[in-house]
């Protein structure tokens, strides 16, 4: 049986809620913003650490951030 779930996340949202850039964001949680760009795009899926520091940084818990559908 394969497994069609996938990884949806709602950073863009709530990154721009917060008036961050992706180049702030990128800079408060130390990663690039080619990274925080192709999470919000959907191209890469973070490790459970990356996006538990993305939702902290973004004041969010991590189920409000980051679902599988």
């Amino acid at each position: 049986m394969k497994n069609n779930l996938s990884c949806k996340n709602n950073l863009e949202k709530f990154r721009v809620d917060k008036g961050l850039s992706q180049k702030d964001l990128a800079n408060l949680v130390g990663i690039s913003v080619e990274t925080v760009s192709l999470i919000e795009n959907g191209s890469l899926i973070p490790t459970l650490r990356l996006a538990t520091t993305l939702s902290t940084a973004l004041d969010k818990k991590f189920g409000e951030v980051f679902f599988f559908c």
